[in-house]
């Protein structure tokens, strides 16, 4: 599936809730359901700059694929880690550097976070977007 089929199906997900209580709820849901990420990838290196909480983002690239795992000490910021996960795992680097990310907008997460998680979603993607310029260039 592209980076904008999953987009499009996360836009539909959050389109159901009215209420911003049950989005919070199922990121929440979506956040508990990713994979724990491996103590040795929870390391300095791997620590988001920016977030208010401790988030963490591993990845790795195999023939062109990048491989992102990521994990969230904070119940919502995890399932923001989920959602974006979800759009730029298993995609092409090329892709994911052209990505925009719209569904942030399109579901409200912007107006709806407070400013400091909203700097810390702005700085998971800018960090998934240099590993996937990295791994570009490595594959060049």
């Amino acid at each position: 599936m592209s980076i904008e089929e999953i987009q499009q199906e996360i836009i539909a997900e959050f389109s159901v809730f009215d209420d911003w209580m049950d989005k919070y709820s199922y990121l929440i849901e979506l956040g508990n359901g990713i994979e724990a990420l491996d103590e040795k990838y929870k390391v300095d290196q791997n620590l988001i700059r920016g977030c208010q909480s401790q988030v963490w983002l591993n990845a790795e690239c195999r023939d062109g694929v990048v491989y992102y795992q990521g994990e969230s000490d904070a119940l919502i910021v995890k399932g923001l880690v989920a959602l974006l996960l979800r759009v730029v795992n298993e995609q092409p680097a090329a892709e994911i550097i052209n990505a925009d990310f719209h569904f942030i907008d399109s579901i409200g997460l912007k107006e709806h976070l407070s400013p400091t998680r909203s700097n810390g979603l702005l700085a998971m993607v800018k960090q998934i977007k240099l590993y996937a310029v990295a791994f570009n260039k490595m594959n060049s």
